[in-house]
């Protein structure tokens, strides 16, 4: 694949385009996050891996401001995020590719694409990056006028990171990008994935599958009950003994 979509400046100071420190989070009384530190620097794939009620969507839903931290920050170039609204976190830079990819349907997969740039003003450069998302993902650029359900899943999985794409994000969260897909498209996704980051994009993926998110990640965290319980280098993290004990699927 060639083209690129043109990221955004880095982080002053060599600081965490996005930061997690100290977080705890809870459901009313109940405690699902303990103590998280999680940094993401510019120009990287990090991973957090976990198996179900680990605590991965809860740590997504705090970056996003779903859910506010008892204690701690979440932090943006610096910039304190606790529960900011959405429309404040995209304009900031931070955009999503939801589990399930959670298109619109009954609408057409170029309508679809502009939703991703609603709150740009930039119009020659959002025409710019059309082209390289076109570039990117070629099956969607001959789906426009196609409605987004009538796609398979992994044109539907190109949409949804086309779309995340769009708003030109410093960070792109990703949350369980191989559910739902053939094993063979998984492959694909996480080549798609590896390239976009390689054309400038930081990329924080939420995953169950260790294996295939270590494969492309720089480095990796391990969430147990709520904890972090391992961090290193995603090589590190493959080579290490522990992983199996730590974390409740199979490498």
């Amino acid at each position: 694949m060639e083209g690129s979509v043109e990221a955004s400046a880095p982080s002053p100071n060599g600081q965490p385009v996005l930061q997690l420190r100290d977080v705890n989070t809870h459901y009313g009384p109940v405690q699902v996050l303990r103590g998280v530190n999680i940094e993401i620097h510019p120009g990287e794939i990090v991973c957090l891996l976990g198996g179900n009620a680990s605590g991965k969507t809860t740590t997504l839903k705090t970056i996003l401001g779903y859910v506010v931290p008892t204690t701690g920050d979440v932090l943006l170039d610096g910039e304190r995020i606790n529960g900011a609204p959405t429309q404040r976190l995209v304009e900031m830079g931070v955009s999503m590719v939801p589990e399930n990819r959670r298109l619109f349907k009954r609408m057409t997969v170029r309508e679809n694409l502009e939703l991703g740039r609603y709150l740009r003003r930039d119009g020659s450069e959002v025409e710019q990056d059309l082209d390289r998302v076109f570039t990117l993902f070629p099956r969607v650029k001959e789906r426009l006028g196609q409605r987004a359900g009538t796609l398979s899943g992994g044109e539907q999985q190109m949409v949804a990171m086309a779309r995340a794409l769009m708003a030109r994000p410093k960070v792109l969260l990703m949350d369980e990008p191989s559910m739902g897909l053939a094993p063979v498209l998984v492959e694909q996704n996480f080549e798609i994935i590896k390239h976009v980051n390689q054309q400038g994009t930081t990329i924080f993926v939420v995953e169950q599958n260790a294996n295939m998110a270590l494969s492309i990640a720089d480095r990796g965290y391990v969430l147990q009950t709520g904890q972090i319980v391992l961090s290193d280098s995603a090589q590190n993290l493959l080579n290490n003994p522990l992983m199996r004990e730590a974390y409740l699927g199979e490498l």
